[in-house]
């Protein structure tokens, strides 16, 4: 009698911790910030720009003890430019093929982007987009601020009841669109 009381003490708390188990997926507790980032009636993305998180006094962000990035502690938050990868899993080199290459982050094509965490608090900061001086563009491009807001951040990790929720008003998951000018 003692041991059939055990079992049934067994698959009651087995059946609880099955159900209380939550899936989870490969960008938990990770966001990103994409940008599309061309001139006016161009789609092509410019290449070789300086894009930063900054403050509202226009100084760069600083990743203090991974606070607002899993990335690149202690350094300023930079966007990087996505990147195919190849059969390897490892970036192709620029003009390189893989019988199976896709995208490094494969929700954006070639966008500029950065993994932020769920909790970053965007609409505290802005996006600096710099053409800086010897560079392939060598400053032909105007050095803009943009206001950042939570809604441009990918989230990517959700539930069924969350997705629904954002059915109605501005899409989620959608780069930012910049068109920059070309400096005087």
């Amino acid at each position: 009698m003692k041991t059939m009381r055990y079992f049934i003490a067994l698959f009651i708390f087995f059946t609880f911790s099955a159900k209380a188990q939550v899936m989870h997926c490969g960008y938990d507790f990770t966001s990103y910030v994409v940008l599309d980032v061309h001139e006016a009636g161009k789609k092509e993305n410019i290449k070789n720009l300086r894009i930063t998180i900054v403050d509202s006094l226009g100084n760069d962000v600083i990743n203090k003890a991974n606070k607002y990035s899993f990335n690149h502690a202690n350094e300023p938050m930079v966007f990087t430019f996505n990147y195919k990868i190849g059969d390897d899993n490892k970036r192709l080199p620029e003009g390189g093929t893989a019988a199976k290459e896709r995208w490094f982050f494969p929700y954006a094509k070639d966008n500029y982007l950065l993994s932020v965490t769920n909790t970053f608090p965007a609409d505290s900061f802005q996006i600096k987009i710099e053409d800086v001086d010897g560079k392939e563009n060598g400053g032909k491009y105007k050095t803009i601020i943009l206001p950042l807001y939570s809604y441009n951040m990918y989230i990517l990790c959700s539930n069924e009841s969350q997705q629904a929720g954002m059915k109605f008003g501005r899409k989620m998951n959608k780069p930012i669109d910049v068109v920059l000018e070309q400096a005087p």
